[in-house]
């Protein structure tokens, strides 16, 4: 091993010689004065010749290539999916039509957004249908039989409200 002094001596920016990197391995002092003339002679004094990963290079490459899969599945289920312009155009298009139409619509029946639901007029035509109209089956009206058992559950409410009426007649059709 070379002297301190030997090593100023023979040092030089970009030098590569074993005997001046050897130093510079076991030597602090030495190493700052180098790095202070050539700051790439740090990586050029770490060596490596001598350095072998556990499990040898094959098995380096292997866990380096692991860790590459690795990331790169990371990125892909990270990434969020991208809204095409047209799309991204049709539900602005829908949104634009909806807040229109709304405001048409209480333009037209002089209702404001800030009214209750129950404030709100109903026009004529739509208060005029009839409730028979959704029936699924017929409305009995009035029943006389002698043989048939007609039961009637009470309202709890006011007297025009419907009446649930149960007939038990085998003269009756099975679809009423």
């Amino acid at each position: 091993m070379i002297s301190c002094e030997t090593f100023r001596a023979r040092f030089e920016a970009g030098s590569e010689a074993p005997i001046l990197l050897e130093h510079l391995r076991s030597c602090d002092r030495c190493l700052d004065f180098a790095a202070q003339e050539d700051p790439d002679v740090m990586f050029r004094a770490i060596g490596g010749g001598e350095m072998i990963p556990p499990g040898g290079v094959d098995a380096f490459v292997v866990d380096v290539m692991q860790q590459v899969r690795v990331r790169v599945a990371e990125s892909t289920v990270t990434a969020r999916p991208v809204v095409h312009w047209t799309r991204r155009l049709a539900i602005a298009a829908t949104l634009a039509a909806g807040v229109t139409g709304a405001m048409l619509y209480n333009s037209m029946t002089g209702t404001t957004g800030s009214q209750p639901a129950a404030s709100i007029a109903v026009p004529a035509a739509l208060r005029a249908r009839p409730s028979s109209n959704f029936a699924t089956k017929p409305v009995v009206e009035t029943y006389e039989s002698e043989t048939a058992t007609i039961v009637e559950m009470p309202s709890e409410g006011a007297a025009d409200e419907v009446k649930i009426v149960m007939i038990f007649d085998e003269n009756l059709p099975a679809d009423l």
